[in-house]
C-alpha cells in the first residue's frame, strides 16, 4: 500500500466517521473524532493480530513515516495560530497578569510534578526511563486544548472574563510547554552525547529565553507585516494565501533563527486577530476569515488523533504503558488542580476568582492535539513507544469523558453569572 492509498483511505474512513457522529451522534466534533480515531486504532489491531494483508501493508507504510518534521514545524505552528486567531485580544490584555501567571507557574508546577510522578511510578514497574525524559513527558501533556470547551462556554453564556482566562491560559500555556519540550529535549540529547543546550543553569535559561522572547519578536514583526499586506487588499483567496504564508514564514525563519516558531505563530495570530478586529474592512469577509481557520484547526485535530491511532499500532504496546496511561488520569487531574491553585492564591487580593473559574480552568483543561502532536516528536526509543500509549489513553479519556461532562459544568456557570469576578 502507497503512501497515496493510505491517505485517501484514511481520509475517507475519517469522513465516514464524522458523517455518522453529525448525522447520528451528534456530538461534539473533536469528541466525535477522537471516539472515531479509537475505533480506527481497535479495528486496525485486530486486523495485525489476524495478519490480514492489508493491515500489514498499512503497517509497514506507517512505520515508514518521519512524523517528528512535520508535526513539530508544520502543525503545530497552524494549530496555535488558528488558537490565537480566536481569542478577544482587548480581553485578553485586560487579564494579562492572570494570564501570564497561569501559563507560566502552572505550567512550570505542573512539568515538575507529573515529570517527578512518572519517575517514581516507572521505578516501581522496573522500566529504565531517565528523569529528563519523564520531565519531557511532563511538558508534552501539560498543555490544555481550548477548542471543545470555548464552544461550550459560549453556548453556556459564561462570564467573557471566565472564557477569556480559560482561553488565554491555555493558548499560552501550549506555547510555553512547547517551548519547555524543546528545552528538555536538547538537555536530553546533550545527555546522551548527542548536540543540546550547554547542561548549566545559565545555558539552559539562556536556550529559553532565545526561543521565547526570540519566537515572540519574529511572530509580532511578520504579523505586522502580513496585516499591512492584508490592509491593503479586499480578495477573500489573496487574504488567505496571504495568512497561510504567514504561518508558513514563522515556521520556517524560527528553524533558521533558532526561535519557537509555535510561540511566533501565537504571537502573529494575537496580532492579526487584534489588529483585523479593531479595523474590520481589513478583510473582505471577517465571517469567511473566520470560517476557513476554524476549518483548518478541526481538519488539523482531525488528522493528528488519526494519525495517532495509526501509531499506536505499530508502538510497542506493552501493558505496563496501558496501566500507567489509567494510573495517568486521576494523577493529571490532581497535579492540574494543584497547579491551578497555586496561582490562585498568589493573585486573589488583586484577583477577586469565582469558584467556577476554577473548576471550569481544572476540568476543562482538556489534553488534546498539542499533547499528541509532540508525542510524536519525542526521539525513537522506549520513551516514545511508552509516552505515545500513555498520551493516547490519557487524551481519549480527556476528551471523551471530560468533554462530555464540562458542559453542564459550564451551564451552571452560566446561571450564577458574576460579571465583576474573573
Amino acid at each position: 500500500m502507497s503512501l497515496l492509498d493510505l491517505s485517501t483511505l484514511l481520509v475517507c474512513v475519517t469522513a465516514a466517521l464524522a458523517f455518522v457522529n453529525a448525522r447520528y451522534l451528534r456530538l461534539p466534533a473533536s469528541i466525535g473524532v477522537t471516539v472515531g480515531g479509537l475505533l480506527i486504532s481497535l479495528v486496525l489491531l485486530i486486523l495485525v493480530a489476524l495478519r490480514v494483508p492489508l493491515a500489514l501493508s498499512a503497517v509497514e507504510v506507517v512505520r515508514g513515516i518521519e512524523f517528528s518534521d512535520f508535526v513539530f514545524q508544520g502543525v503545530l505552528s497552524f494549530l496555535l495560530f488558528a488558537g490565537a486567531l480566536g481569542v478577544n485580544s482587548h480581553a485578553l490584555w485586560s487579564l494579562r497578569g492572570p494570564v501570564i501567571a497561569f501559563a507560566l507557574l502552572s505550567t512550570a508546577i505542573s512539568i515538575a510534578l507529573v515529570g517527578g510522578a512518572l519517575y517514581g511510578l516507572l521505578a516501581l514497574f522496573n522500566l529504565d526511563i531517565s528523569f529528563v525524559s519523564c520531565l519531557l513527558f511532563g511538558a508534552l501533556i501539560s498543555p490544555t486544548d481550548p477548542v471543545a470547551v470555548l464552544g461550550m462556554l459560549k453556548q453556556a453564556n459564561v462570564p467573557k472574563r471566565i472564557e477569556t482566562l480559560v482561553a488565554g491560559e491555555s493558548l499560552f500555556n501550549d506555547g510555553v510547554g512547547v517551548v519547555a519540550f524543546a528545552v528538555l529535549a536538547g538537555i536530553a540529547a546533550a545527555g546522551a552525547g548527542g548536540h543540546g543546550p550547554d547542561l548549566g543553569v545559565g545555558g539552559v535559561l539562556t536556550f529559553f529565553a532565545q526561543e521565547a522572547v526570540g519566537g515572540l519578536l519574529l511572530g509580532g514583526l511578520l504579523g505586522l507585516a502580513a496585516y499591512l499586506a492584508l490592509r491593503s487588499v479586499q480578495d477573500f483567496v489573496v487574504e488567505m494565501l496571504i495568512t497561510l504564508s504567514l504561518v508558513l514564514a514563522c515556521t520556517a525563519m524560527a528553524a533558521h533563527l533558532h526561535v519557537s516558531a509555535p510561540l511566533a505563530a501565537v504571537a502573529a495570530g494575537l496580532l492579526v486577530g487584534s489588529l483585523t478586529d479593531r479595523r474590520p474592512a481589513a478583510l473582505s469577509s471577517r465571517e469567511k476569515f473566520d470560517a476557513f481557520w476554524h476549518l483548518a484547526d478541526e481538519l488539523l485535530n482531525i488528522f493528528l488523533f488519526a494519525l495517532l491511532a495509526l501509531e499506536v499500532v505499530v508502538v510497542d504496546f506493552s501493558a505496563a504503558a496501558l496501566v500507567l496511561g489509567v494510573i495517568a488520569i486521576p494523577l493529571l487531574l490532581l497535579i492540574r488542580t494543584v497547579s491551578v491553585q497555586v496561582p490562585v492564591w498568589f493573585l486573589r487580593c488583586r484577583h477577586p476568582f469565582a469558584p467556577y473559574t476554577r473548576r471550569l480552568m481544572i476540568w476543562g483543561g482538556l489534553r488534546g492535539a498539542i499533547s499528541v502532536a509532540l508525542a510524536f516528536t519525542v526521539p525513537p526509543g522506549p520513551a516514545r513507544d511508552l509516552f505515545l500509549v500513555m498520551t493516547y489513553v490519557v487524551v481519549v479519556f480527556s476528551i471523551i469523558v471530560q468533554g462530555l461532562t464540562v458542559g453542564r459544568l459550564a451551564a451552571r456557570a452560566g446561571e450564577q453569572r458574576a460579571p465583576a469576578a474573573p
